[in-house]
């Protein structure tokens, strides 16, 4: 969509997770656990679990701190019994927005969630109502300069479903979640690629674009829902205006 920017949006999304580190490290934490409960401990066998330590030492999460979530999740160490919830809105403006959780108390993070909706002109809507809207998969970016081809070649033959390339420059490679994901990361980084961002998520089909107050609005809800201690991660089909 003209005007906007892949890598923008990539880039502003880690500088917001820079700014609360304390936050990111608990966050990965929960992944790591709830990932190592669902698959066990070994990451050699457990794709979800590598994806969440490769999330945590590439942000300098210290190794004593992932043995600790992993030892939670195979129950080796007592920690909290967590839950994935997942909630489905649109904010402001009218794009769709999905809010995914790991807690151990959905009563109070319901009400958090409906509240960051409610105060920024968005609505909770119910289970369904938007996922629809998005594809679940595995999405690597690569930043502007990347050889495009050679891209293409290494990801298709690694197992890629799709290689997109942004206006900006930056390059999409699309995957499916988790094995594939790991896999072609894997394989990109070895032909020589610096991989920025690597992470199964929800991708919106068909982006909306939000402007005017609505645009400042959504950027207010969507920081709402990232300060709450129980969501994990947000994921929205609106294109907002670069800073």
């Amino acid at each position: 969509m003209a005007g906007h920017s892949k890598w923008a949006n990539i880039q502003h999304r880690k500088g917001r997770q820079d700014e609360k580190r304390g936050k990111i490290f608990s966050r990965l934490a929960k992944e790591i656990t709830v990932a190592a409960k669902l698959g066990g401990g070994d990451p050699a066998f457990n794709p979800r679990l590598r994806l969440a330590i490769d999330k945590a030492k590439a942000e300098n999460m210290p190794n004593d701190n992932i043995e600790r979530a992993i030892k939670k999740g195979t129950g080796e160490l007592e920690g909290v019994n967590y839950e994935a919830v997942r909630y489905e809105g649109y904010g402001p403006g009218g794009a769709p927005v999905i809010v995914d959780c790991l807690t151990d108390n959905k009563t109070r993070t319901v009400a958090d969630v409906r509240h960051a909706f409610s105060k920024h002109g968005g609505n909770l809507g119910t289970d369904g109502s938007v996922a629809f809207q998005f594809k679940h998969c595995g999405q690597i970016v690569l930043a502007p300069g990347a050889d495009e081809d050679r891209v293409m070649e290494v990801a298709l033959e690694a197992g890629a479903e799709d290689v997109i390339s942004n206006e900006d420059g930056s390059i999409e490679v699309i995957t499916a979640p988790y094995n594939d994901l790991t896999t072609v990361k894997e394989a990109l980084e070895k032909a020589g690629f610096k991989v920025e961002f690597a992470e199964t998520v929800m991708k919106p089909l068909n982006e909306t674009e939000v402007t005017g107050e609505d645009a400042v609005r959504f950027r207010k809800l969507l920081d709402m829902l990232d300060n709450l201690d129980d969501v994990q991660e947000v994921y929205t089909a609106a294109i907002l205006p670069d800073d």
